[in-house]
């Protein structure tokens, strides 16, 4: 350990702590801007400085490491001062539109000013150039960047895309890929990431409240609205509940006062997911056992940052992918075919909306492949912020809505469906439902959680014997089923790259874009730390457990469904309405037609 002085304070710290964390430790706090506790140490903005005793200079706390006997001052009338100063250099390259801005009272550079007691902007000058940069999934303003590196280090160190760079130098200096390139022509995943880290308006999700306002108040329009698993465990966090809080009943009712028609549950087509991804793993393994051509491993779909990855760094590769949609793409599907038959409207009267933890799908959702008929599956994304906004600006009293459930047919669902919205989620549902499929009993692991491959660990990995199975599947007995699980796209590459030197031990693979799962999406509130993290996985577990429905294949409005409409899983209907196929792109997009 070693011994410091933190203004008058004596305390110890483990060696190679630095300065700022070792005030942290102790409740003194430092301002700081650019610095990210556990991913990102760069000293750019120089708020944190101290003084050190000995030292000819303020030393940037962020970057300085302890050492023994030293004696630090975080509060002189010299570290105010440089503070101040610091800042408003800061601001003097920054638009003072904050009103306008959509971090307007979320902002961190904002919040900085307010903590220092900054009253106004004494210094002006040149300003950076104005270059907005608008993607399907993000937009990017770089008017507003401090240049910080926050989001190159998450995209390079963190997710290991590594699209954003510091390009240029001094004042030109700017954050975004090589040579200026719009991020929609480049390998960007639209993980959404970059967006969450961002301590201002300079990376943000593209806005699509305003298509949603415009279907609402479109008379001709029945306006569909679905919700993903994550959302529910998040979305109070935005009203100040606490981290973890389950707001599902309130958000449904919530929905129905902004005016949606039908408010469905994205769980129900989660369940519809398990039987048929389920169902086409079976097929696979049965193949490969029995003699006949199968890819395996079979790697999860759900998760479209993790598919244009796929799509970008190993397109030759995109046969392991399962064929499934993700389940809200496969409910919009429905939405215009299924329900719109029961209700007798047309498909193209029908605006279907969905309530994403996720910035990348809104790209999908402008995928050709998302569509039936020439009809998109899905119309808008709004995230879990939009939606926020949304409720606000309505007046909605959120915190004091009473409770509500989802509309049928399409709103029930079992708690396999909820875990979807944590890394392990969507492989611990598929097993529930397979191994049971299999062998006529339960999955063997208590409360039916496959201990394995719950929790944030990079890669995680879980073998099932399959043992006394039913009749039909006697060619799996004494088969030992293994199966992996990763989040965040660093791991989704160690995984991948064992495939393609054909050494991966697996035969099913789970795989979501974001670390943590969707919990973690990039368009969840800010911020995701770690413990904000861990309290929505708890609270997704809490939902899941609480339903008397554990199971997808229990869920009696999916049995409905098939025995209605989709016949069998894997039926041609299924395959038309809810499978689809991948775009190889290659790392430069070079395998696209238009390149």
């Amino acid at each position: 350990m070693i011994n410091l002085t933190i203004n008058t304070k004596r305390v110890s710290v483990p060696e190679g702590t630095s300065i700022l964390e070792a005030a942290k430790q102790n409740n003194i706090y430092i301002p700081n801007l650019c610095y990210l506790e556990g991913v990102h140490q760069f000293g750019s903005c120089r708020l944190c400085v101290v003084e050190v005793e000995g030292a000819k200079a303020l030393q940037p706390s962020c970057m300085v490491t302890v050492r023994e006997g030293m004696v630090v001052k975080t509060n002189t009338e010299k570290v105010r001062k440089a503070r101040k100063i610091l800042y408003e250099l800061i601001l003097s390259d920054h638009p003072k539109d904050c009103l306008n801005c959509a971090r307007n009272l979320s902002c961190e550079l904002q919040d900085m000013g307010n903590r220092l007691g900054v009253t106004e902007a004494r210094f002006a000058g040149k300003m950076s150039a104005d270059r907005n940069d608008i993607s399907p999934s993000i937009t990017r303003d770089m008017s507003k960047c401090i240049l910080c590196r926050r989001c190159a280090t998450t995209c390079n160190q963190i997710q290991e895309v590594g699209i954003l760079n510091a390009q240029n130098r001094g004042f030109k200096t700017v954050v975004g890929p090589a040579m200026d390139l719009p991020i929609g022509t480049v390998n960007c995943t639209y993980c959404g990431q970059c967006t969450v880290v961002c301590p201002v308006g300079a990376l943000k999700e593209t806005d699509a409240i305003q298509n949603v306002w415009n279907a609402l108040n479109d008379p001709t329009k029945r306006v569909v609205v679905q919700v993903a698993p994550a959302i529910r465990a998040a979305f109070g966090e935005e009203f100040g509940y606490a981290p973890g809080t389950l707001v599902t009943g309130q958000l449904a009712t919530a929905l129905r006062e902004l005016g949606f028609d039908d408010v469905f549950d994205t769980n129900f087509t989660a369940d519809l997911t398990i039987m048929e991804e389920g169902t086409e793993f079976l097929t696979r393994v049965k193949d490969a056992v029995t003699g006949g051509q199968a890819t395996l491993p079979m790697i999860t779909s759900c998760s479209p940052g993790w598919i244009k990855y796929i799509e970008h760094a190993y397109p030759q590769e995109l046969d392991h992918l399962s064929t499934c949609k993700s389940p809200h793409t496969m409910l919009g599907a429905l939405a215009k075919s299924y329900y719109a038959d029961k209700i007798n409207v047309d498909p193209k009267d029908i605006t279907v909306v969905s309530i994403m933890p996720c910035t990348a799908k809104k790209f999908e959702i402008s995928r050709p492949e998302m569509q039936n008929n020439g009809v998109p599956n899905v119309d808008a994304v709004l995230t879990t912020r939009e939606l926020a906004k949304m409720v606000k600006e309505a007046g909605i009293d959120f915190c004091n809505l009473e409770n509500s459930k989802f509309d049928n047919p399409l709103g029930l669902s079992s708690g396999a469906a909820d875990i979807f919205g944590v890394t392990g989620g969507v492989m611990e549902a598929a097993l529930r439902t397979v191994y049971e499929r299999v062998t006529g009993r339960e999955l063997p692991f208590d409360k039916l959680h496959v201990a394995p491959i719950v929790g944030f660990e990079q890669i995680k990995s879980a073998d099932v014997l399959i043992e006394n199975p039913v009749d039909a599947f006697k060619f799996l007995d004494g088969v030992t089923v293994k199966v992996a699980v990763t989040s965040g796209l660093a791991g989704a590459k160690i995984l991948m790259d064992q495939i393609a030197q054909g050494e991966s031990p697996y035969h099913f693979i789970e795989v979501m874009g974001c670390p943590g799962g969707c919990i973690s999406g990039g368009g969840q509130p800010r911020p995701t730390t770690p413990e904000i993290r861990q309290l929505r996985l708890q609270a997704i577990y809490r939902e899941d457990e609480g339903k008397k429905l554990r199971k997808s294949h229990e869920n009696e409005d999916i049995q409905k469904l098939y025995a209605e409409f989709l016949h069998e899983p894997n039926s041609h209907q299924s395959h038309e309405l809810l499978h689809t196929h991948y775009t190889p792109r290659g790392k430069f997009n070079e395998f696209l037609s238009d390149c």
